[in-house]
């Protein structure tokens, strides 16, 4: 947090943001929503909870906040693309990686079937989801699924965990300052989204193979 703090205002927090985010498809251990989160709180300062409403409005930290979403929002659609274009290329390798696991190949079937039906909600809940986004455009990639198909699903959903992640850092921060505990608490609150999402992911599956 002191690092990224030192580093607040200038372009470098948004190289590392980026990088993390559009790595993180390839190795999903790498902590870009801490980095996210992190970012934001540091960014909101430490006033306390009764400044909240002003600094709501103060036109710096919205413009730093917006930007902080437009660049992980936009390093996570990169991300997801050039997975999905490796996978495209190399179809058969990925798709035999695939195979050997029953809950890749599951998800693999889920997401065809989402997008056949011009419903990709599922990619944005795989977003949140641990290494979800990794199984979804690594996916769509090996199933030959057009741009047009993947594309706008990926923007949404990296625009939603963008403007979620900076919200629990922004406002964490100035509800509890900007410390450890402000940033664990976001951080909690990410994880959660998370966990939801692979519930809800797997649902489907389990009341298909109920029936």
């Amino acid at each position: 947090m002191e690092s990224l703090g030192s580093l607040s205002g200038t372009p470098w927090v948004y190289v590392i943001v980026g990088l993390s985010v559009v790595l993180d498809v390839f190795v999903p251990i790498l902590p870009s929503g801490v980095l996210v989160i992190t970012a934001a709180t540091t960014a909101a300062g430490s006033g306390p909870a009764a400044d909240v409403a002003a600094s709501v409005h103060d036109g710096n930290h919205l413009a730093e906040m917006a930007s902080l979403v437009l660049c992980a929002a936009t390093a996570s659609v990169l991300g997801d693309l050039v997975a999905y274009r490796l996978a495209w290329r190399g179809g058969d390798r990925f798709d035999r990686a695939i195979g050997r696991s029953r809950r890749l190949s599951a998800a693999q079937q889920r997401l065809g079937a989402a997008l056949t039906r011009g419903g990709g909600g599922i990619v944005v809940l795989a977003r949140f989801a641990p290494a979800g986004r990794s199984v979804v455009s690594l996916g769509a990639g090996v199933a030959h699924r057009t741009v047009r198909e993947f594309l706008p699903w990926s923007a949404l959903a990296g625009l939603v965990w963008a403007a979620y992640s900076v919200s629990l850092g922004y406002f964490g921060g100035h509800w509890l300052g900007t410390s450890w505990v402000s940033t664990g608490f976001s951080v909690l609150a990410l994880f959660i989204a998370g966990s939801a999402a692979a519930y809800l992911m797997r649902r489907p599956r389990r009341e298909t193979t109920a029936h």
